[in-house]
């Protein structure tokens, strides 16, 4: 087999706002020092944006910091947030709180994500980098124990990994320095964590899942730049989670639900607490005359400082929610992720090929980024006490405290935290009307996902007897009901012994497989290039 090989300074892997924050930086600082940088930065989407999805809500300040002059490059539509509400609810009622300082949205812009993701791939192909979509990363070039760069993904092999007439070798991408910014739960992250030890010193990333739906409402039912949040019914009060509703432009309502994915009962279904979420007096009415436009689902990470990673290893850094930068009691990622993308560009600039640039942690360690997490570190973990104890602790640390508490709450893996299915309730979730609450499959083909069936199943078992053995025979087989696209169905033929059936075109990449199985035995890895959802207005 022949493989192309292509060389650059800098390669990135992902296209997301960490990834494309960082192209950006490293060309200014090249036009800055009369220096031309080769950076390459390649997506696994079909498209920039068209797997990215977040709520999502634009704080402006790394934003600034990278483009001051921003506002007049002709950005996507950004709706000024106007008005903030925290709701708990109950079953038929709601009850306005106060809403916690770090959830105050004033100065900040309800987005899409997806299209501001491109609109800044725009940014930096004008500055001369060079983009790829389509070629997810799926090796590492590892020599001498240095990381040299990435090989990407095959195309054209059949399902056996055979290849077929279509057939083409992934490319390697050689770098002096290769930048990790593939989002949560990225597959070489997850490997390069392994390969360098970079979690010995740290708690365990812990992460939720959030489900997200696009909808047009009527003009006299919208109100632009109004944020909602919720946290109440229908969660569990032992469960971490809550919702999320934004009046965006163009009457349309970006509205989801987020769940921890440390919950205990194996009976929880993500996607039913949010379909029966949308039922609520207080949210139904909004929706009655709407048209639902898009579905997608992703997870994130809730871990916090105790939970990241040393983001350095011979030849390259972690940046974004490859690492985990998420401020949970904000909820919000987007400008950490930029943060953090601008610090490693100017960390790794200057770098020899192979080399460790720990200045990168000297220059996380002395930021406004670190200091903000550090302030937010307490507040997740505090909620495996429950609602009403995690709501209290919280008030207390970040109004009496100040985020400056003398102790630090520790983490634990999700998947270690649920309980048999013997020992823990049935949920009842009502039946769906196709009105306001609709059916898994016809959500999951608003997604716009798309995988070749002939292609290798891209969601792997390590042992294929496990998911009958100790998943379905001891946890009633969860993983039907935390995968928000339904790709995995137990199948129960007569007189034959049950199996697990992967429907792996249904993916949508949103990780919760390889995250919350009890056995820890789905690994997701990538599938061939633009393969999975193409969101459109996330």
């Amino acid at each position: 087999m022949t493989r192309e090989t292509m060389t650059f300074d800098f390669v990135i892997v992902g296209a997301g706002p960490a990834g494309l924050s960082a192209a950006i930086r490293l060309a200014q600082l090249g036009r800055a020092r009369n220096k031309t940088p080769d950076i390459c930065v390649i997506e696994k989407g079909e498209t920039v944006g068209a797997h990215i999805l977040s709520g999502a809500v634009l704080e402006p300040t790394a934003l600034e910091q990278l483009l001051p002059d921003w506002r007049e490059r002709q950005p996507p539509p950004h709706t000024p947030v106007t008005q903030d509400r925290f709701h708990f609810l109950t079953p038929k009622h709601h009850l306005r709180l106060p809403t916690p300082p770090q959830m105050k949205n004033h100065g900040n812009y309800i987005i899409s994500l997806g299209l501001w993701c491109r609109w800044l791939a725009e940014q930096a192909e004008q500055m001369g980098v060079s983009i790829f979509p389509g070629f997810p990363a799926t090796e590492l070039i590892c020599e001498n124990n240095r990381i040299l760069g990435v090989i990407t993904g095959d195309q054209g092999r059949d399902k056996t990994g055979e290849p077929t007439a279509r057939f083409q070798p992934g490319i390697a991408l050689r770098a002096r320095q290769t930048l990790f910014a593939e989002g949560c739960r990225g597959f070489l992250s997850e490997q390069l964590m392994r390969q360098f030890r970079l979690r010995e010193n740290c708690d365990p990333q812990t992460y939720a899942i959030g489900i997200k739906e696009l909808w047009e409402i009527p003009p006299g039912m919208h109100k632009p730049g109004t944020v909602l949040h919720t946290v109440g019914w229908p969660m569990p009060h032992n469960t971490y989670g809550g919702s999320f509703l934004y009046h965006a432009d163009n009457q349309r309502l970006a509205l989801g639900f987020v769940t921890g994915l440390d919950y205990s009962n194996p009976w929880l279904n993500p996607y039913e607490l949010f379909q029966q979420w949308k039922t609520h007096p207080s949210i139904a009415p909004l929706l009655a005359s709407g048209k639902r436009l898009c579905y997608g689902a992703r997870c994130l990470n809730e871990g916090g400082l105790q939970s990241l990673p040393r983001p350095v290893f011979p030849g390259g850094v972690l940046t974004g929610c490859a690492a985990g930068f998420l401020n949970v009691p904000k909820i919000k990622g987007i400008h950490t992720a930029m943060q953090s993308g601008i610090l490693a560009a100017e960390s790794v600039f200057e770098a020899q090929s192979g080399e460790t640039c720990t200045v990168f942690m000297k220059k996380l360690q002395d930021s406004e980024l670190h200091r903000e997490l550090y302030r937010a570190r307490n507040i997740r973990p505090a909620m495996k006490w429950g609602l009403w104890p995690g709501l209290v602790y919280s008030a207390i640390d970040t109004v009496l405290l100040r985020g400056q508490a003398p102790w630090t709450l520790k983490n634990t893996a999700d998947y270690a935290s649920l309980n048999k299915a013997s020992l823990s309730p049935k949920p009842h979730y009502p039946s769906h009307d196709g009105r306001i609450t609709y059916d898994l499959m016809s959500s999951v083909w608003l997604a716009g996902t798309r995988h070749d069936e002939k292609q290798p199943v891209h969601l792997k078992l390590k042992n294929e007897n496990v998911p009958v053995t100790v998943n379905l025979a001891e946890y009633a087989g969860p993983e039907q009901r935390y995968c928000p696209a339904g790709v995995y169905e137990f199948i129960r033929p007569e007189n034959e012994s049950p199996y697990l059936q992967i429907n792996a075109p249904n993916c949508v990449h949103c990780k919760a497989c390889d995250i919350k199985d009890p056995t820890q035995n789905i690994v997701w890895t990538p599938p061939e290039g633009g393969s999975g959802p193409r969101y459109e207005g996330m």
